[in-house]
């Protein structure tokens, strides 16, 4: 019988990610801690090396952009909102 696919967090596969980073347990020993096949593992944690720079550089930034914007565009619905009420 087949195993029914499952969805996880990004808290846990960055959990897993840095287990695989650190190295301080072999790929089996991860494989049953995590109950996650190694290819999965391998695979977050080219993903969290890939990633990384962002978080530091560019992918800071974006994330500041968008809240700054978000709080824009929040200001602009208020505004539209009040002018409709009056009409």
């Amino acid at each position: 019988m087949k195993r029914k696919r499952r969805t996880h967090s990004p808290e846990f596969k960055s959990k897993v990610a840095l287990a695989a980073i650190k190295g301080d347990l072999t790929m089996a020993e991860m494989v049953k801690r995590f109950d996650v096949h190694a290819n999965q593992i391998t695979e977050w944690k080219k993903q969290l090396l890939n990633g990384a720079p962002d978080v530091f550089g560019k992918g800071a930034r974006k994330a500041e952009d968008t809240e700054e914007s978000v709080q824009a565009l929040h200001a602009k619905i208020g505004q539209l909102t009040r002018q409709r009420t009056i009409f």
